[in-house]
């Protein structure tokens, strides 16, 4: 028998969200984790809010809708708040009702610029990273460190002449660099920088990240401005960050092979397995004998290819690729939050969750 094409829509649903993901559904693992890594900072998201007033977007509901964002590449809060109108499978994840109301665009990213300022999303990534802490799955000994280029929002036309240019330049000897002079009109934090002598020169910034290496999982991240010296300064500074209970291992290419750098890890307890050129005239090795015949050394360079992976999912097709954010410290939350989204997923699929859960 053939059934009514009835156009009259129903006043009313008795299935709710929670029935319409399926539960081999894969966002289910990953909203289970996020609730976790939230549960966990639920002290330091209490401090941003006063006791009293007008009820804000809840933060938790905020962090699940940026991750969402990343997690399933969408281009912009406009279209977020778009899908969130009609999909239900959004809906739910951020934690909505089918029934409540979606949020203004401008609201939503002004509540933002309270988690920019907090730098929750360096938060949530050591809120994830205790999760895999508790499930065994970090090595806490061995480490590798790599940058990527990440194109700003801006184009090479918009750099115009500083008004008030420094009187010493940046450069050897105080000599004046372009950074220095110029500037652009429209991100004035980005640098023209090219990453290889083949690549175009941008405007651009840098991120980094350092990977443990049994499973590949972000242990810290930052973005930086764009400069000759900003990946070694940034491992360095991302060294010191790490939770460590004693003497650990870094891996890295060859653009870290640089006196400076091998000698601060040295200080720093570090033991550097940082690739070298082959001997030439040009370009010095700085590793001593005993690092160079270290018995980890060669794992450490094999386990290296596993810093490139998170790179090459941020900048699929997500928003590594060229940023929309603009300010070094929009794009710096942004690329941990990106970071802390990829451990999610990688952590989703190394822990076993209930579908239920």
């Amino acid at each position: 028998m053939r059934g009514d094409d009835e156009q009259q829509g129903g006043m009313f649903s008795y299935v709710t969200l929670e029935q319409r993901v399926p539960q081999d559904h894969p966002a289910r693992s990953i909203r289970a984790l996020v609730d976790a890594a939230l549960g966990r900072m639920d002290g330091e998201l209490s401090k941003l809010y006063a006791a009293k007033g007008r009820p804000s977007i809840a933060p938790e509901r905020l962090l699940r809708a940026q991750l969402l964002m990343v997690l399933f590449s969408i281009r912009s809060e406009r279209q977020l708040m778009e899908q969130l109108n009609y999909n239900l499978l959004y809906r739910w994840f951020v934690g909505l009702e089918m029934d409540d109301a979606v949020w203004d665009v401008t609201v939503f990213t002004k509540n933002r610029e309270r988690l920019i300022a907090a730098e929750l999303s360096e938060e949530l990534l050591l809120s994830v990273l205790e999760e895999a802490r508790g499930a065994g799955l970090l090595s806490e000994e061995h480490f590798t460190v790599d940058g990527t280029l990440i194109q700003a929002w801006a184009n090479r036309r918009s750099f115009r002449e500083k008004a008030d240019p420094p009187e010493r330049g940046s450069g050897p000897r105080g000599r004046k660099l372009l950074r220095d002079t110029h500037e652009s009109t429209t991100d004035p934090d980005a640098r023209l920088y090219r990453k290889s002598s083949s690549g175009a020169v941008v405007p651009s910034y840098l991120g980094h990240v350092i990977t443990e290496n049994r499973n590949g999982l972000i242990v810290a991240a930052m973005a930086t401005e764009a400069g000759n010296a900003a990946e070694r300064q940034a491992a360095l500074e991302m060294v010191r960050r790490l939770k460590r209970r004693g003497r650990i291992t870094l891996g890295a290419d060859k653009s870290y092979q640089e006196e400076s750098f091998i000698g601060a890890l040295r200080a720093a307890a570090v033991t550097p397995h940082v690739a070298e050129y082959k001997p030439n005239t040009k370009w010095r090795n700085w590793l001593t004998e005993a690092e160079r015949n270290d018995a980890g050394m060669e794992i450490s360079q094999r386990k290296r290819k596993l810093v490139e992976k998170p790179f090459g999912w941020m900048k699929q097709d997500r928003a590594m690729r060229q940023v929309k954010l603009r300010g070094l410290r929009r794009v710096d939350w942004l690329f941990r939050l990106t970071a802390a989204a990829h451990n999610l997923l990688r952590l989703s699929k190394l822990i076993p969750i209930p579908a239920a859960a």
